[in-house]
């Protein structure tokens, strides 16, 4: 079966929490996404990694933005 989708789409406001290395961010259509996940040992390592160190501050700068007020409902 053959489709054609023709898509005009506008984006007002767009907040996303958070994205992680599974996530997808979508916008528009797909004709099928299929989650997969693979884990491999490409160093072929014998033993666990040492613990990370907690660092002082992160390594991307994140920018402070300007929260407006909430509006308190009566």
């Amino acid at each position: 079966m053959k489709l054609t989708v023709h898509q005009q789409i506008h984006i007002n406001f767009l907040k996303v929490d958070a994205i992680t290395n599974s996530s997808i961010l979508q916008v528009g259509s797909s004709g099928s996404i299929q989650a997969v996940s693979n884990a491999y040992n490409t160093g072929e390592y014998d033993e666990p990694a040492q613990p990370a160190e907690p660092l002082d501050q992160p390594l991307v700068r994140i920018p402070k933005l300007p929260i407006p007020e909430q509006i308190e409902k009566e």
